[in-house]
């Protein structure tokens, strides 16, 4: 069966425009494909593997990825019906706080998936961002009207869900590749080291993604290599990775940022990192 999928939603630190170096530098051959941080799912998505599994700590997000999975048609239908009324300022927010009601309530639902979904079409710059309470807080774009999703795309991604063997867990990545084995193919994209002091760690969750995290990510890194797992690692390209990575391959590239309110500076320097031997550049792109 030949599924064209791609990402149902914009996410911060998404691989569009990494995917195809990501590919290129992925092994000839693995056994089970792991995703410790699902976020959007462009890899996944591209090269579709039989034997999956995906991980993230953010329960929206994954409540889309089961509902689409238990029923892709119910989700489409809930975001179409949302699509049947114009979209001003005002409505916006009071979808918003219907989302947020959900998310208070743990309704996750197939409404809840499509609310999601079309606020992530309607929020300002597709950013999932919340408060310390977990509620959803970007404001609006402007967007008035315009389908919110592709609805191929949606079935699609229901269909490979289901008729591959594709695991979704939630917790932290450590617990996510408990049971990785030798020749298993592991990508992480955790959320990125700041690329200067004064940044954040900060995840797309309230919980936030911490240097210890990072350090803790390296050390996991370290030992799935010893067990003979292909281990592919993304993150921006600072001194804190290569000396957390450096004995490694790291290959660097020059991106464009999707998501920065300042347009100047929606550049930036990011890596590849991994453990076997295979394209090994020093590549720069613009």
């Amino acid at each position: 069966m030949t599924l064209k999928t791609s990402p149902f939603v914009k996410w911060a630190g998404g691989k569009k425009q990494l995917l195809s170096k990501l590919k290129e530098r992925m092994p000839n051959s693995y056994l089970n494909y792991y995703e410790p941080f699902i976020g959007g799912g462009a890899l996944l998505f591209d090269v579709q593997p039989e034997h999956a599994v995906i991980n993230d700590t953010n329960s929206q997000l994954l409540n889309c990825y089961r509902q689409l999975k238990n029923n892709y048609n119910n989700v489409i239908n809930e975001v179409k019906l949302l699509d049947s009324v114009s979209c001003d300022k005002e409505r916006y927010y009071i979808i918003r706080d219907k989302y947020n009601k959900k998310i208070l309530d743990n309704q996750l639902d197939a409404e809840c998936a499509a609310l999601m979904i079309w606020i992530n079409k309607h929020c300002f710059n597709g950013l999932y961002r919340v408060n310390k309470k977990g509620l959803f807080n970007v404001p609006y774009n402007n967007k008035v009207n315009g389908p919110s999703i592709n609805e191929d795309n949606l079935r699609d991604i229901g269909l490979y869900l289901n008729n591959y063997n594709v695991d979704i867990r939630e917790g932290d990545f450590e617990d996510a590749c408990v049971d990785v084995k030798k020749d298993d193919f592991v990508y992480f994209d955790s959320p990125y080291v700041p690329v200067t002091e004064t940044a954040n760690f900060t995840d797309y969750t309230k919980d936030g993604f911490t240097y210890e995290d990072h350090v803790r990510l390296s050390k996991l890194y370290k030992k799935l290599d010893k067990k003979g797992a292909k281990i592919m690692l993304s993150n921006n390209d600072v001194p804190l990775v290569y000396e957390l990575y450096g004995e490694f391959n790291i290959d660097r590239f020059n991106v464009r940022r999707a998501i920065n309110r300042n347009a100047n500076k929606r550049k930036g320097k990011e890596v590849i990192i991994t453990n076997y031997s295979g394209n090994s550049l020093d590549t720069w792109f613009n």
